[in-house]
């Protein structure tokens, strides 16, 4: 079997031009260090997933001027990476403040990745702080963390904090599209908008899904419907024929459809999750103003902006605010079935509902 490199460890940026959706903070990083202006401890808070050890490798090594084979494979012996969820005792800081006092044996800086900082035990950010404060002339350390309020705030103030974004929908859809063409892979735009929305704003994620595809389609061809099948994810083009059959009143169509997606493995909480979330980009596909909120492919959009336009926005509201409140329920219900089953009905005669709330105002106009 040939040596396999994932796409997250084969794709990793090497340099600030290659990482996506954090603009803000690799051009505040490249402009320090080209000015000499690097501050000696950094704090990279954000989601999985989203380059902040990758970006600390950058810093690490643009301040050493290294090339970028001299970084693959083992780390110089002047850059230090630490887990803080294993070492986060006492003695693990000791140990480090210890190999601090000595100096570099080759380049400028010797620098200190700790990731996960906030797992260090109270003691050890204590015993930290004051190496962090005041540390010799060559060290830089770089803490990441994803949770940035379980670090005590004696440490937060003796570091540059840089905030990193979840990555949008959009930006890891067009990465996907380049390793693809890369790679030499066939890929819908509908499947990489899929593998997008299902990573949540890591790219590490969306690779391990991408990973995942390819290796699923035999043909290495990346559609939408291999992709929906092995993620198991429903369709849209579910949600778009109920809604068409709650609009034309036909509740039992709706309750048949709701039936079959039962039968295909599918949970009723995760279905009437998807409706409301098919009624909110229906809203937001009503306005032009909005449109930018949906992140979905533009095939996709022209068949919300189809839809939408044969539907009112009081209609959208109530519809959502009766899918909300199943969401609240189900848990707590002891027939989920027909909790979902209920809101379906609901829905299918809202229409009616508002033209009789609204009957009585005009009637009443009239007479004025």
């Amino acid at each position: 079997m040939s040596n396999f490199v994932v796409s997250a460890r084969k794709y990793r940026p090497k340099g600030f031009e290659e990482v996506v959706g954090q603009e803000h903070i690799t051009t505040t990083l490249e402009n320090a260090i080209n000015k000499g202006q690097l501050a000696q401890a950094l704090l990279f808070c954000g989601p999985r997933g989203v380059g902040k050890t990758t970006c600390a490798r950058i810093v690490a090594r643009l301040i050493n001027d290294f090339d970028t084979q001299e970084t693959e494979g083992a780390n110089p012996l002047n850059i230090y990476e630490l887990d803080a969820a294993s070492n986060n005792s006492v003695d693990d800081i000791r140990n480090l403040i210890d190999q601090v006092r000595y100096p570099p044996q080759f380049g400028k800086y010797k620098v200190y990745i700790i990731d996960e900082v906030h797992m260090l035990s109270n003691a050890a950010f204590n015993a930290f702080l004051k190496t962090l404060e005041e540390p010799p002339s060559y060290a830089i350390f770089i803490l990441a963390t994803t949770e940035k309020h379980k670090v005590i705030p004696t440490i937060l103030s003796r570091c540059q904090i840089f905030d990193f974004n979840r990555i949008q929908n959009s930006d890891i859809a067009n990465h996907l599209k380049s390793i693809a063409e890369k790679e030499g892979i066939e890929a819908e735009e509908e499947a990489l908008h899929l593998i997008a929305q299902k990573a949540d704003g890591a790219l590490r994620d969306a690779l391990s899904i991408f990973d995942l595809i390819v290796t699923y389609s035999a043909d290495r061809k990346i559609t939408y419907e291999n992709t929906i099948n092995n993620l198991h994810i429903l369709d849209y083009d579910y949600y778009f024929k109920v809604t068409d059959q709650l609009m034309s009143h036909d509740h039992s169509g709706a309750l048949l459809t709701f039936d079959e997606i039962l039968n295909k493995g599918f949970d009723g909480h995760n279905f009437i999750v998807g409706l409301a979330e098919h009624f909110r980009n229906l809203m937001v596909a009503k306005d032009q103003a909005t449109i930018a909120l949906m992140q979905v492919s533009e095939s996709v959009k022209k068949k919300y902006f189809e839809q939408a336009g044969e539907m009112s926005m009081s209609y959208l509201l109530s519809a959502l605010s009766i899918a909300n409140q199943c969401d609240l329920q189900y848990k707590t219900s002891k027939n989920q079935r027909l909790l979902v089953e209920l809101t379906l009905m609901k829905l299918a005669h809202l229409e009616n509902v508002i033209n009789l709330s609204a009957s009585p105002e005009e009637a009443l106009k009239k007479k004025v």
